[in-house]
């Protein structure tokens, strides 16, 4: 099974988010720590706003927080809110079932079995679960603001015994 960027992106921005309740982030601010588009995490974060995960502040000093406790956020139920389609083959849409062996296909049991110990795994894990390891995270997802705010023109950095002049030809 593969999960969409779009539920990828879901479960980062409530993990982002988990990290820091003494204060608002903002799409920006954890768009840049993540590397990830701005543009694609203002729809993830309006769709859970609307989910009632997020609550989003307006104004000069706003951004996102938690509409729950992290203990209350079960990882199950964000990948079937922002799933749209937990199909893992065609047949499992009744209405375009067209195999023609599905009455009395095992596969697709098998595969009904699978999708469901896969989600039976993720309710048992809640978003606190996932941001447990608070400072390790706050450190990486730093860094990965520092990275995105280096200015593309540096260039790599060099090492510490590398000459810094240029030589020109």
């Amino acid at each position: 099974m593969r999960l969409t960027v779009y539920t990828d992106f879901s479960l980062r921005v409530l993990m982002y988010v988990a990290l820091h309740p003494e204060r608002l982030p903002t799409i920006g601010e954890i768009a840049t720590s993540y590397g990830i588009s701005r543009n694609h995490l203002m729809k993830v974060v309006y769709e859970l706003g609307v989910a009632g995960y997020l609550e989003t502040v307006r104004g000069k000093h706003g951004g996102v927080r938690l509409a729950r406790a992290t203990e209350e956020i079960v990882l199950g139920d964000v990948v079937r809110h922002s799933e749209p389609d937990m199909a893992l083959v065609p047949c499992f849409d009744e209405a375009n079932a067209l195999c023609v062996i599905t009455p009395a296909c095992k596969l697709r049991s098998a595969l009904h079995e699978a999708r469901s110990a896969f989600l039976k795994v993720l309710d048992a894990y809640t978003l606190a679960d996932l941001v447990r390891n608070k400072a390790a995270l706050r450190g990486l997802l730093a860094a990965g603001t520092a990275m995105a705010a280096r200015p593309a023109a540096a260039g790599p950095a060099t090492s510490p015994g590398a000459s810094r002049t240029k030589r020109i030809v």
